[in-house]
């Protein structure tokens, strides 16, 4: 408790200090070149893509795949990150990318450092730049089969409309590398309390978080490694895209336990080792949505108006802040039907 009470007060200070602070990178593991790029795409069943993927090492058995920041369909739909965990036993992933030609490229870098089978992947939540590269790893990865893990609140996604519709868009949006073979790969096991688990060594704990960016969200804690994939409970370098409920959202940053974490890695954007700034964007963000939208509820002001009377200067320039208004929007939306309870 002492842990958290210091993280949330220096939180809060952190509130009034600069974005663009300098964090320590880790060193790139592989870059290709275009030409060995073209042998992995010769026999490919899938389309080429030729965005920069590298695996980031970031704690001695685990490595992510830094996506760059932008909209969703910006950069091939390379825009998301994932988690590469290798254990004397398997391989762990942490979410699967926003497309199968990227779900490939990624499996084609697993390849470079080593032979063991992927076994697990751990889905942070079912949206569409996270998992739509899933199917790679169902159909390509090892002949003992994958299991998908994911938070119980994917069920939910996995049963709608906007499921079937982003699809639908993205066959469009992110066409040749989302097309008519594309498919949404239901979890295996879905999570509902924390859990730990061990593989070749490397101890491992789950986190489910409930609904906050989305209908289920989760993270993955390498123990062994002291590093914590968030999922999207954290963004970095661009605005968050909000969907979920963004009161627990904020409940779960203010009381995000870091104690014995080295670095963050978040859904989108660099890793950081100072884990004060990786909570403080999101959470400032997100603070600044519910006081700007919360105080327009209350004095009943139309949202057009909320908007537009609203200094967004900090973040409009912005990668993604296409999507600041739909997420003042629904938090518009959310606060005031809180009201009317």
């Amino acid at each position: 408790m002492l842990i958290r009470f210091v993280i949330y007060s220096v939180i809060i200070i952190a509130m009034a200090a600069c974005d663009k602070a300098p964090v320590e990178q880790a060193p790139n593991i592989k870059s290709n070149s275009r030409e060995e790029s073209n042998d992995i795409w010769r026999d490919a069943p899938y389309e080429p893509t030729w965005v920069d993927m590298r695996l980031i090492k970031v704690g001695e058995h685990t490595y992510y795949a830094q996506g760059t920041p932008g909209s969703a369909t910006e950069h091939d739909g390379f825009i998301s990150n994932a988690g590469v965990v290798i254990t004397n036993d398997g391989v762990v992933l942490f979410d699967a990318l926003g497309t199968p030609s990227l779900g490939y490229l990624l499996l084609s870098k697993i390849r470079e450092l080593t032979d063991q089978p992927v076994r697990r992947v751990i889905a942070s939540h079912y949206h569409a730049d996270h998992i739509y590269g899933l199917q790679v790893f169902k159909d390509h990865a090892d002949e003992q089969g994958v299991e998908v893990w994911a938070p119980k609140g994917a069920k939910e996604y996995l049963g709608s409309e906007a499921a079937k519709n982003r699809l639908k868009e993205r066959q469009e949006s992110l066409f040749p590398w989302v097309d008519d073979n594309t498919r949404i790969v239901p979890p295996d096991v879905y999570i509902e309390k924390q859990q730990q688990f061990s593989l070749g060594g490397v101890q491992f704990s789950i986190e489910p978080l409930g609904s906050t960016h989305s209908q289920g969200d989760m993270m993955l804690r390498v123990d062994s490694d002291g590093v914590l994939f968030s999922g999207d409970l954290i963004f970095q370098g661009r605005i968050p895209f909000v969907a979920g409920n963004t009161t627990v959202w904020l409940e779960q940053l203010h009381q995000l336990d870091v104690d014995k974490i080295n670095v963050i890695v978040p859904g989108h954007g660099q890793a950081l080792t100072d884990v004060v700034q990786a909570v403080s964007f999101t959470t400032r963000y997100l603070q600044y949505l519910h006081d700007q939208m919360g105080a327009a509820v209350d004095e009943l002001i139309p949202f057009a108006d909320a908007y537009a009377n609203t200094d967004w200067s900090r973040y409009e320039k912005m990668p993604a802040f296409v999507a600041n208004r739909p997420n003042a929007y629904h938090v518009y939306l959310r606060l005031e039907q809180q009201s009317l309870q």
